[in-house]
């Protein structure tokens, strides 16, 4: 059949002819299209009946209206999607053009000065000024005068401090004051975050980025700005003083503070000196340093239970980009004296790794984020009815709640009670609605139960346990620490108002993405406890318990990257001013001094396959011999709203309650940890089950038995590299059992990675579950050719994974997988080309 188009007007006939709509039947088409994309057979001919103007067009002419005009929006849509990559991929190209003109030049002075010292005695005098530190945005702009300026708290003095600062800023951003060495693990491209480095052998720790955001200059300016928003360490920012320059530029004096990210260390501050001004090229700048009494500026006393740390120039080089946007510099340059924490957590405050984890690229994120935010149209909600700005809210109050508790600020009206020096720290609020930043009454008029806010803390030391690991699975076993009386009493410290029809739409548990990148991933979650708690009405009848979950950190190859695990009450109409007390687990890895060979490890099989000769896995040993672990420190931290009179009571509970979870997190990680898992003979795999050696050859021997190919195309000889070549195959490989209600058995890593999960959390899940409403239509037609002949194959489609991710496949392949003695030991699937929708 021939078919042709143009803009909607023209269709088909089956005699081959075609046939021109009118200008009226096409508006109508159009009108009915954005109300109904893909209307069903039966819609098309209820539209031919309710639009006179079509009764003249055959339903079939219709459908092919409909086809073309999906097709023609798909094409627009990747025209305007490739136009987008084409505009990154060009920025992209002129950065890296400028940085090898740098690097070019930083080469040509090297050679310079190497034959210069090679001509003069062992001992000569200074070289010239490294002029590869001028770069294109510096060369010709802001140079100081050769007299000494002053440098007092005048307002000359501090503009000779704000010029100092930007020239010593730009040549961080853009020349060589710095030595730069790219993120490990970070990857430039038109898919990533942007181009990260960060320092090698400066004072302090450095990170720099610069990556294309689609947001004008001054609204990225704005942004950044406001640090409180997007980095979740930040307490506050207090503005002390605002000074306008000469040049146009605004010079502020800043007071800042930071929160401690475990209880085991106090919290910074910084006194700043903030310059924002405009370039002779447009370009925008904001720069940053500490003020020390060294430079005769203004000072600020220190304060208790603060520790003063340093900036050093840092801030936003923010270019407006061809076509709209802006291309971002970020430095970050800090002295964090490391010199007042204990020795096992100095890594925290001297890594440059972690620097550009939680505070370079958090900027970057939060950029995007809003970009692609401002992107959407109005109608762009979650099942809520809340845009993605008011979750990235809700998820900012837990995380900022968590750290108030973590920190127990003395002017946020906390106090210790007890020993302050046991294991377990317990703290008492009694004005929590400071605390909170709002009224704990519900908006439906129900007064609160509690007026004293309880927190019970404690940090541990974790070896040889990756903590997106573990993190994970505290998320998905809750019941191996959790206490079910305990979250039924956490729910209580509030009185809630009877249950709205509202909370149906939950359903067991509801995931919502807040952010997804290729390095860091956080989302919202509401779970749902049934039957726990009680209605306030009658203490016999049971009732739901909802909690607010945020997770993130779960991607197992981000460097640097902190797990954290919060969770809060909520009531039932989830208003967006409830009240809550957040409580969870944070876990922060820690460099060692050697890098484990296999950061990425999945649990039982990634050990098995990485065991060596003598039962030692290699992440264990490094290659000269000597043995290393990858050490982290978590903080646990549970808030509990009671009644004065119940104070003492509920404290001992918590205290008996947290060390409980310090128990089993202390048993969960020794179950997790390599060391452990590689005293084990090969793989642990459920009781009756062969081995995975085992199981990897019975499933290539019937791949080769049905399909007359080879699964591998690799000639592999031994147990053991068949396990290796098919751990590690391109495409994912997932077994199930052979019951009434098939659940998965095995995954390869490409398997574990399309459904988000581990091979622990494996078997909770059931073949039925990952296929959406035609998936499961298409199985269940295809389901008795593969137990009957043995084999068969799955069109293209849609699953899901375990966190609720859509995930597109062009097609699966299953077979039976037969034993020894040519038994059916259970069916395995290939999803071949298999992405992220």
């Amino acid at each position: 059949m021939e078919m042709s188009y143009k803009d909607g007007k023209m269709g088909c006939m089956d005699n081959g002819k075609y046939v021109r709509y009118t200008p009226e039947q096409v508006e109508a088409l159009e009108r009915l299209y954005h109300d109904c994309p893909k209307p069903s057979s039966i819609r098309r001919q209820q539209l031919i009946r309710e639009c006179p103007i079509l009764s003249n067009i055959e339903p079939k002419q219709i459908k092919v209206w409909f086809q073309n005009r999906r097709c023609r929006e798909k094409q627009r849509k990747e025209a305007s999607r490739l136009q987008a990559v084409n505009r990154k991929l060009t920025a992209m190209n002129k950065l890296l053009m400028e940085e090898n003109d740098r690097l070019q030049k930083q080469v040509s002075q090297l050679v310079h000065e190497n034959s210069y010292f090679r001509q003069h005695t062992p001992n000569p005098s200074l070289p010239a000024k490294d002029t590869s530190c001028e770069s294109v945005v510096t060369g010709g702009q802001h140079q100081l005068a050769s007299h000494n300026p002053p440098r007092d708290a005048s307002p000359a003095g501090l503009l000779s401090i704000a010029e100092e600062t930007l020239a010593e800023f730009l040549s961080k951003a853009t020349g060589t004051a710095v030595e730069w060495v790219q993120m490990p693990g970070m990857k430039p491209g038109p898919d990533s975050i942007g181009i990260i480095a960060i320092s090698h052998g400066c004072a302090g720790v450095a990170a720099r980025a610069c990556g294309l955001v689609g947001l004008e200059p001054t609204r990225v300016a704005e942004i950044v700005k406001d640090r409180p928003s997007w980095l979740r360490e930040c307490r506050a920012v207090d503005v002390m003083n605002v000074l306008p320059t000469a040049n146009g530029g605004t010079i502020e004096l800043l007071y800042m503070q930071l929160y401690a990210p475990t209880t085991l260390a106090p919290p910074r501050d910084f006194w700043l000196l903030r310059y924002t001004s405009v370039l002779e090229d447009g370009s925008l700048v904001v720069c940053e340093r500490s003020l020390k009494s060294t430079q005769n500026g203004p000072s600020m006393p220190p304060v208790q239970h603060f520790v003063r740390a340093e900036m050093l120039p840092s801030g936003y080089l923010i270019r407006p980009c061809d076509g709209g946007g802006s291309i971002i510099h970020i430095v970050d340059h800090m002295d964090l004296e490391a010199c007042s924490v204990p020795e096992v957590l100095r890594p925290l405050y001297e890594s440059p790794k972690v620097l550009a984890q939680k505070t370079t690229m958090a900027a970057l994120r939060q950029l995007k984020q809003i970009t692609q935010e401002s992107s959407q149209t109005n109608s762009s909600v979650n099942g809520w009815g809340r845009r993605p700005a008011a979750l990235r809210a809700l998820s900012q109050r837990l995380s900022r709640g968590f750290n108030e508790a973590v920190n127990g600020f003395t002017d946020e009206g906390w106090s210790v009670i007890g020993d302050s020096m046991d294991d377990v720290t317990i703290t008492v609020n009694s004005s929590p609605d400071k605390l909170m930043g709002l009224n704990l009454t519900f908006s439906n008029g129900f007064a609160p139960v509690s007026n004293v806010v309880l927190c019970a803390k404690a940090s541990m030391l974790l070896q040889n346990v990756p903590p997106a690991i573990l993190l994970r699975f505290l998320r998905e076993h809750r019941s191996e620490w959790a206490d079910n009386n305990i979250d039924a009493y956490l729910a209580a410290a509030v009185k809630v108002g009877p249950c709205s029809a509202r909370v149906g739409g939950f359903g067991g548990q509801v995931i919502l993405p807040l952010a997804h990148t290729i390095e860091h991933e956080e989302f919202m979650e509401v779970i749902k406890l049934e039957g726990l708690g009680h209605s306030p009405e009658d203490a016999i009848v049971p009732r739901d318990i909802f909690l607010l979950q945020l997770c993130s950190g779960m991607d197992e190859n981000a460097v640097g990257t902190c797990a954290e695990l919060i969770f809060a009450p909520i009531d039932a109409s989830f208003a967006d001013d409830a009240p809550l007390l957040p409580s969870g687990f944070r876990i922060i890895p820690l460099d060692s001094t050697k890098e484990v060979s296999s950061p990425n490890r999945t649990l039982d099989l990634a050990s098995a396959l990485e065991i060596g000769s003598a039962g030692t896995t290699k992440a264990a040993t490094d290659q000269s011999g000597n043995s290393t672990c990858a050490r982290s420190v978590m903080t646990i931290a549970f808030e509990f709203g009671v009644e004065s009179h119940m104070q003492e009571h509920v404290a001992s509970m918590a205290r008996q309650y947290v060390r409980g979870i310090i128990s089993s997190v202390q048993r969960v990680a020794l179950a997790l940890s390599p060391s452990h898992i590689s005293s084990q003979v090969g793989l642990r795999t459920p009781l009756g089950t062969p081995e995975a050696q085992t199981l990897a050859r019975w499933i290539c021997q019937s791949y080769r038995s049905y399909m007359g190919v080879e699964l591998l195309k690799s000639n592999s000889e031994g147990n053991e590299s068949v396990l290796k070549n098919l751990w590690h195959y391109t495409d994912a490989i997932i077994c199930c059992s052979m019951k009434a209600m098939p659940v998965f058995t095995f995954a390869n890593q490409a398997g574990l990675d399309m459904l988000e999960t581990t091979l622990v959390s494996l078997q909770d899940i059931s073949l039925e579950k990952i296929f959406d409403d035609n998936g499961r239509k298409i199985l269940c037609s295809e389901f008795p050719q593969i137990m009957q002949q043995g084999f068969g194959s799955l069109q293209g489609g849609i699953c899901i994974s375990s966190m609720g991710r859509p995930v597109s496949y062009e097609r699966a392949v299953a077979w039976k997988v037969l034993n020894e003695e040519e038994n059916a030991h259970c069916i395995c699937f290939v999803f071949i080309n298999w992405s992220f929708v």
